[in-house]
């Protein structure tokens, strides 16, 4: 799948302020998925009207502090009662033995907070790009939709 990011916002982020550290071009989706690993104080936000067909605005990479995995960010709006299937899809989907994620709804929002591991996710690779990183969980999360929509 050949995901459109010509429109994209990109910014890499501090994670303790979240304050802008610089604004991007699309050409740094090229840059190795190592980056949030070598500059583990960032996280890279990224938002694009390419996620508005996978009910998604924005996606944020890092790596995580505790589990030290890639780790893709993201509100997903879709109705809560789908609870299920959004948890028997990501244990389904996520290999490995520790694998972990993060699913809670918000009621407020109407979303769910998603915080996936990109490590579990079939395809992965530590040396993959950032545009390759955001591809793949643009896939799962098209594929969870569609879980859902059977």
């Amino acid at each position: 799948m050949d995901l459109n990011l010509t429109e994209v916002t990109i910014e890499r982020c501090d994670k303790e302020t979240e304050d802008v550290i610089s604004k991007e071009t699309p050409s740094f989706l090229s840059t190795p998925l190592k980056h949030v690993k070598n500059h583990q104080n960032e996280f890279i936000y990224l938002e694009s009207p390419a996620f508005e067909q996978i009910k998604v605005d924005a996606i944020s990479i890092e790596l995580d502090d505790v589990f030290k995995t890639y780790t893709a960010l993201l509100g997903l709006s879709i109705q809560k009662k789908h609870t299920a299937t959004i948890k028997k899809f990501l244990d389904a989907q996520l290999i490995g033995e520790n694998k972990y994620y993060s699913a809670s709804f918000s009621g407020d929002e109407g979303i769910w907070d998603l915080n996936i591991p990109l490590d579990y996710i079939e395809g992965f690779s530590e040396e993959m790009s950032i545009a390759d990183a955001l591809s793949l969980t643009y896939q799962l999360i098209q594929t969870l939709l569609n879980e859902i929509k059977q």
